[in-house]
């Protein structure tokens, strides 16, 4: 047996004596695995993957499996354990809020009871109304104010005090019980667990490609955006992209609203000067040296008043940028809140000399955009002329729901709205409704006087957001990010020439 020189020659008895070395079990353990199953596409395998790796369930060792391991087999209730690990199924998502199983609802839930007030007419108002559909205004009873502690069996949400006033009351309820049933459904689908490929946004517009902003339909299929086919995931994914694609319908070239819709003689003025910049010629720049030419400084778009809008995804601004492909951003966001929950994430630097304002700058997003946050009201900035000196042709300001005439923040506008329109700049502004909207051009024109010129007429927002939110205060008080939209500025005085 020794002088063997290959085992081909040897008997089958003397084979079973070799001590042949075993293989190892990876090969033969994948090979046994994928034979088992049915052939994924690239898709699935990718879906399964990543739901897997999300729930973080443990794998098993390899290296202390056998080709007889146990742990190996497939069977059918595997498959259901797998779907079984998120947390909602797309057919199981109503759920009451007090009773949901998500812990971040139930809280919720907990905060609306302790804060929110039944709007039944018996019970005495609370507050004063903000607007004429507010639901303080049929409060003329004269029973004590009363917390929400019922919930609604078709909405799931808690409206009222006591089973009674719900019943007693349920005409006016039906109003908006149905949005409050697609408002319960689509918070408990992002607690879910599921996948979200709606949240998967595509690169660089090519420049031969051009992009079609008449509406969320168009403008997703030109960018090539993965296909929506459920209108619950159009609204999750409308909900984020509402901020850049407001901005970019208003200023980029292709823009929906021109002086046949809305746009005033003034805005046409205004927007050219900056589309000018957003849109260059091209001037034949490549990457060589013969291809070296000046390039025009980046479009500042000062976010003032920032909230929500500061603390989104940077791939989400991105989208700003990929729909000037020629053109480079530098997105500012001023306001005290505009890091808020977001200590964890940017510590706020101290403030030294040589950064008096503690801003904190974000420049490694992409070649096209740099992001800058102040924690800062505008007017101080602009005294001390940190952005001086501005130009109509790279600036414009952006106001997301700033809530310029609301009796609760009207008053810490006073000292900025003056300073924003000595700018000469636009001035883009959204709002919740309709009277948000008019409510805010009120207030602006009684403090300013006749200092404004209208650019866009305000109006429903093309690309506003398909979800509605619930405000938490007054389950009643139902919204949608960016409604509407109008935009404005100083008002500028043309030389006039006389004969002398």
């Amino acid at each position: 047996m020794a002088a063997l020189s290959s085992t081909t020659s040897a008997c089958r008895q003397c084979l079973g004596r070799i001590a042949l070395p075993r293989s190892r079990p990876s090969a033969r353990l994948f090979s046994a695995s994928t034979s088992a199953q049915p052939a994924l596409s690239s898709a699935k395998r990718i879906t399964r993957s990543r739901r897997r790796l999300s729930t973080s369930a443990p794998r098993p060792q390899i290296a202390q499996l056998s080709r007889d391991s146990p742990q190996i087999q497939h069977r059918p209730e595997d498959a259901a354990q797998d779907r079984s690990r998120e947390l909602l199924q797309p057919e199981n998502l109503f759920h009451s809020f007090t009773d949901s199983p998500s812990p971040v609802i139930r809280k919720r839930a907990a905060f609306i009871k302790q804060n929110a007030y039944c709007p039944h007419p018996d019970h005495s108002a609370t507050r004063q109304p903000t607007s004429p559909d507010d639901i303080e205004v049929r409060k003329t009873g004269t029973m004590p104010p009363a917390h929400v502690r019922y919930e609604c069996p078709d909405c799931g949400i808690p409206v009222a005090c006591c089973e009674d006033h719900l019943a007693d009351d349920y005409e006016a309820h039906l109003a908006i019980c149905d949005t409050l049933r697609e408002i319960n459904e689509d918070d408990h689908d992002l607690v879910s667990g599921r996948f979200f490929p709606e949240f998967e946004y595509p690169g660089p517009q090519l420049d031969e490609a051009q992009v079609n902003l008449t509406n969320w339909d168009t403008m997703l299929y030109s960018r090539e955006f993965n296909a929506i086919n459920d209108e619950r995931s159009l609204r999750q994914a409308t909900r984020l992209l509402t901020y850049p694609a407001t901005v970019a319908s208003v200023l980029h070239e292709l823009s929906p609203y021109n002086v046949r819709n809305r746009l005033t003689p003034e805005g046409l003025k205004s927007l050219t000067a900056l589309q000018y910049t957003l849109h260059p010629p091209r001037s034949g720049a490549g990457a060589g040296i013969k291809g070296l030419r000046p390039t025009a400084p980046p479009v500042r778009l000062f976010c003032i008043g920032a909230r929500a809008e500061s603390s989104l995804p940077r791939e989400v601004w991105q989208q700003l940028a990929w729909l000037f492909p020629r053109s480079t951003f530098h997105l500012i966001f001023i306001g005290p809140e505009s890091m808020a929950n977001r200590d964890d994430e940017y510590p706020l630097p101290p403030r030294t000399p040589q950064n008096p304002f503690g801003a904190i700058v974000e420049d490694r997003i992409s070649s096209q955009l740099k992001v800058t946050t102040y924690v800062e009201y505008f007017h101080t900035l602009h005294n001390a002329q940190a952005f001086y000196p501005y130009d109509p042709y790279f600036d414009a300001f952006v106001l997301f729901h700033p809530g310029l005439g609301h009796p609760a923040s009207s008053h810490e506008w006073q000292d900025t709205i003056r300073p924003l329109l000595d700018t000469k700049v636009p001035i883009i502004a959204t709002g919740y409704t309709d009277y948000d909207m008019k409510r805010d051009i009120e207030w602006v024109r009684n403090t300013v006087g006749d200092e404004m010129d209208i650019l866009l007429q305000p109006g429903e927002n093309r690309f506003r957001s398909l979800r509605w939110d619930l405000n938490d205060l007054d389950p009643q008080d139902v919204s949608a990010g960016n409604w509407g939209v109008w935009a404005f500025r100083g008002k500028r005085y043309e030389t006039q020439m006389r004969d002398s």
